[in-house]
């Protein structure tokens, strides 16, 4: 419902009244004299009270004219009823307290495929995003949390390392989340969810978090909601957040487009040496670790190194300030750990400041959107009545060949673009 309404003064006080109304859609009108640039104050009111507004200018004359408009939650959401919206407050309250059960149970609501729980999740993740933009504007538009992402073959010591590493950051002041992903069943679809097992002593530490989630089969070794779980981390005070990998592989460039820095750990006995450069994953890092340097393997380690430096020197420069560095460490010995975070908080500073990572920050924001826009146009393709019925068929003609694939999808899509 539209409510046309002119305001010469959108006052605050105003605008939360209308929070207590039936409707969230809104017509406001203001002379011509309002100033309506981004950042005024008659217009911030609109940015952090979740309204939907069109903005008009009245003129001398009496017509208006559209200025802008601002959608801040889902168009079509369902009116929130009084139980889910204490059940949707009590966890961005707890959240932003930096409870870890808020927090645990926020994550939960996010990863539910169940339509309802869905628009929930989206409600407390545009508060939790308000309220995360509020924080980064006082602090002078910087980041307020450092993303890593973390992979490397199995065997070289992820979780190990992250222990460590983990340890170290917490003893030092900081609060860290470990996002660990594990690769499903592609037969019963469970996952073993095992890293948080093989972490007793970070598992244990009350600055740390650790939150294992199952791929379900999505593609790059990350969850479909991995990109909200970092929002709800950070919103939860967390400042430096880890996401370990399923592997190494081609589909990984997937949490390239999440994270700050992207850190590749292999082992110093893997065999052929430079597999990560046959499969294209060390082009996407910006730091490589060699690990388990110490006792016998200290010799293989360094010569893996060696092979690495002068493997990154024909790499296509991706940074202006940085060139990818190759270290060896030991999580058994701590051997270069402390002296790898130096060289993380260096690459941080320097993208910072000449606005690398804030450009990466928003081309990232981008492809999370037409992700989402990708996974919700293919999920209303699939359970279109018209085109479910003609799936069956369509697979049955294509696997006995009697029609190629390119034509059964053609024929999707045009049954599909006929539903009207």
């Amino acid at each position: 419902m539209n409510i046309p309404m002119l305001l010469p003064h959108p006052h605050q006080r105003f605008l939360r009244g209308l929070l207590r109304t039936p409707y969230r859609c809104y017509h406001f009108i203001f002379p011509s004299r309002t100033h309506l640039g981004s950042g005024t104050p008659c217009a911030e009111p609109f940015n952090s009270l979740g309204l939907h507004c069109t903005k008009s200018m009245l003129l001398s004359n009496g017509l208006k004219r559209k200025l802008c408009v601002q959608t801040t939650l889902k168009d079509h959401t369902e009116e929130l009823s009084d139980k889910e919206q204490r059940f949707v407050d009590k966890l961005y309250t707890g959240l932003i307290q930096g409870q870890r059960a808020c927090l645990a149970e926020a994550i939960t609501l996010v990863e539910s495929t169940h339509s309802r729980k869905k628009e929930l999740a989206q409600v407390l993740l545009q508060k939790v995003l308000v309220y995360h933009r509020e924080r980064e504007q006082l602090n002078k538009g910087k980041p307020l949390a450092f993303r890593v992402g973390l992979s490397g073959p199995p065997g070289a010591g992820k979780s190990t390392f992250i222990e460590y590493f983990g340890k170290m950051l917490t003893e030092r002041g900081h609060k860290l989340s470990v996002l660990a992903v594990d690769p499903s069943s592609s037969t019963s679809g469970g996952s073993l969810l095992g890293d948080k097992t093989r972490m007793t002593e970070l598992s244990r530490d009350m600055n740390a978090y650790i939150r294992p989630s199952p791929t379900r089969g999505t593609l790059g070794g990350v969850t479909r909601t991995t990109n909200e779980a970092i929002l709800l981390c950070e919103g939860a005070g967390y400042d430096i957040i880890l996401i370990e990998t399923v592997g190494v592989g081609q589909s990984e460039f997937a949490v390239a487009d999440m994270v700050d820095m992207f850190v590749l750990l292999l082992p110093p006995a893997g065999g052929d040496e430079l597999q990560g450069i046959k499969r294209g994953i060390i082009e996407m890092a910006d730091l490589v670790a060699i690990t388990k340097s110490d006792g016998d393997l200290i010799v293989p380690a360094r010569r893996i190194q060696a092979e690495y430096v002068s493997a990154l020197k024909l790499l296509r420069k991706r940074s202006e300030v940085w060139k990818p560095k190759v270290i060896r460490i030991s999580a058994r010995s701590g051997e270069g750990i402390s002296e790898m975070w130096d060289k993380m908080k260096e690459f941080q500073d320097l993208t910072l400041s000449n606005g690398e990572l804030t450009a990466k920050r928003q081309k990232q924001q981008k492809v999370w959107m037409w992700n989402l826009i990708q996974e919700s146009v293919l999920e209303h393709f699939r359970t279109h009545p018209m085109v479910r019925e003609q799936i069956p068929l369509l697979e049955k003609k294509v696997l006995i060949g009697a029609l190629s694939p390119g034509l059964a999808a053609d024929f999707l899509l045009k049954t599909f673009k006929s539903r009207d």
